[in-house]
């Protein structure tokens, strides 16, 4: 947490609050991407100017102070007044090409914009804002073509009295911009919502197809999920064969999610589908294969074939309970295993993710993995769940992402995140989020706090070492109040407690969230 820690001149009021900050000629430069002072050790407590670095605005509130993440000091923002203030170096004698910053940070929130940029580097501004992250370091990463032999690399905040930023340890180096290659949305809801009724707006109202809508806003991967024999037929095989081949339609990959039940499945509920219940464990393994290859394969002849498969949703306790639970390892390795087979044999080349959620969970997350891999247990890719209001501060999910992908060799996903543009419910059933006291600080349940939430999630998952973060879903995109399709497939009352999490509004326009999908 920041603790405002001053020297006298630094707690004068600054004389240029408000002026713009700066496009000028910066008044330093250093050679072939090396960063002076680049964290902020080189003038011990209370430098208002950096050694290194330049300022341009409210520059006494822009200074360096105890409480590094590396070392000893750190770059802070934070004035007793309404601020703006750039803290920015100039780059000079640079090979063209492409390169990655790479900064940590942390922000109290609050302020007008707080963000890091790379520009006057031949080409558009690249920027990324600073997440809302007052109890731990974020890394972020911001890449950028270099095509005239410089860069500046600028600090900077618009800021209330009181606001704060933390910025230590920053890098510029060459290195390819790895961007997301995923950037999707679970639409399973869809095919009911319209059967019911539902309708899809564009954000300037016109009615219009969803996928068409949230194609059109960038996103190229949909998540469906597949139950076994669902009470009113959705989301099982048929209803997936038809909206897979909308999902091809409009250009968009199909990440294939297997609950291996006829309901919800999640970390507190596994219950096994009605047609399998009493079957032996050898016959359940074979219930497994067999209705995985079944979904993949009728995906596969109607030309709309999977590109990326879950065996199992959110499972953290196992699957198909009670033989598939935790508690017996080498019998849930064997039913994961299955799936796999099915997996390969149906599409050779489709990956295979293990989904769990709780993604700001290190120890439970390694806990889960370590027993999979000493089991024998195959994957390609692990998927995590990340609700910010259940699973843990922005920090402690990056640190959990960052270390599967290492601890395990392979690329990671957010198979799940999703934030309100509001609180109150558009039906008669109670929200699942609803009152400010649930909400990460920081990230109001606005349309706004929606799209920062997401931006948010979408450059942690970038910012994974050795491009192994593949992307994220935003779940659930499409689940809108409507009459008949609620939480419950067996009962046409149940209303949903979701819609303050879509991505359309209460008047069934797209929201500016959808705008996360052009994410670099």
């Amino acid at each position: 947490m920041h603790q405002p820690g001053r020297t006298l001149k630094a707690l004068l009021p600054p004389l240029v609050a408000g002026l713009a900050l700066t496009t000028l000629p910066a008044r330093s430069a250093h050679a072939a991407g090396t960063l002076t002072n680049a964290g902020f050790e080189a003038d011990g407590t209370g430098a208002a100017t950096p050694s290194g670095w330049s300022e341009y605005g409210a520059s006494g509130a822009s200074y360096t102070e105890p409480g590094g993440r590396g070392g000893g000091h750190r770059l802070s923002h934070w004035s007793s007044t309404a601020y703006r203030v750039e803290t920015y170096q100039h780059l000079s004698g640079l090979a063209n090409g492409d390169y990655r910053l790479t900064a940590w940070v942390r922000s109290g929130g609050g302020q007008n914009a707080a963000w890091i940029a790379l520009k006057n580097c031949g080409g558009a501004e690249r920027r990324t804002d600073l997440p809302v992250s007052a109890d731990g370091w974020i890394r972020i990463v911001v890449p950028v073509r270099v095509t005239n032999h410089q860069c500046t690399v600028s600090v900077n905040s618009d800021a209330h009295a009181g606001d704060w930023i933390n910025v230590d340890d920053l890098t510029f180096a060459p290195g390819a911009p790895t961007g997301l290659p995923v950037k999707g949305a679970d639409v399973s809801s869809l095919a009911k919502s319209e059967a019911k009724g539902g309708v899809y707006r564009t954000a300037s109202g016109a009615k219009a197809d969803a996928l068409g809508v949230l194609g059109a806003a960038g996103m190229n991967y949909a998540r469906l999920k597949v139950w076994v024999d669902p009470a009113d037929g959705y989301n099982g095989k048929a209803r997936v064969l038809e909206t897979a081949r909308r999902v091809k339609a409009q250009g968009m990959k199909l990440l294939v999610d297997f609950h291996y039940s006829d309901t919800w499945a999640d970390p507190g509920a596994q219950k096994k589908p009605a047609a399998w219940a009493g079957h032996s464990y050898e016959q359940l393994k074979t219930d497994v294969y067999d209705h995985t290859y079944d979904v993949l394969s009728a995906l596969e002849a109607q030309g709309t074939g999977a590109d990326m498969v879950q065996v199992g949703n959110e499972i953290n306790g196992g699957m198909l309970w009670d033989e598939g639970s935790t508690d017996d390892w080498p019998r849930l390795a064997g039913l994961l295993n299955s799936g796999y087979d099915a997996v390969k044999k149906a599409a050779p080349g489709t990956p295979v993710a293990l989904h769990l959620a709780e993604g700001g969970d290190l120890e439970g997350t390694r806990w889960w993995f370590d027993n999979a891999v000493a089991h024998g247990v195959r994957f390609d890719a692990v998927g995590l769940s990340y609700y910010g209001y259940w699973h843990g501060p922005l920090s402690a999910f990056q640190t959990t992402l960052d270390d599967t992908a290492a601890r395990y060799g392979k690329p990671v996903f957010v198979a799940e995140t999703a934030y309100p543009f509001r609180l109150d419910s558009e039906d008669a059933h109670e929200n699942i989020i609803d009152t400010a006291a649930e909400l990460v600080p920081g990230y109001p349940a606005t349309p706004a706090g929606q799209s920062a939430w997401m931006n948010t999630v979408a450059d942690i998952v970038e910012a994974v070492p050795n491009g192994r973060g593949l992307g994220v879903f935003y779940w659930e995109a499409t689940w809108t109040a409507v009459e008949g399709n609620g939480w419950d497939p067996a009962d046409p009352a149940s209303g949903n407690g979701w819609e303050n999490q879509a991505l359309f509004g209460y008047d069934d326009r797209a929201l500016p969230a959808t705008a996360w999908f052009r994410h670099r």
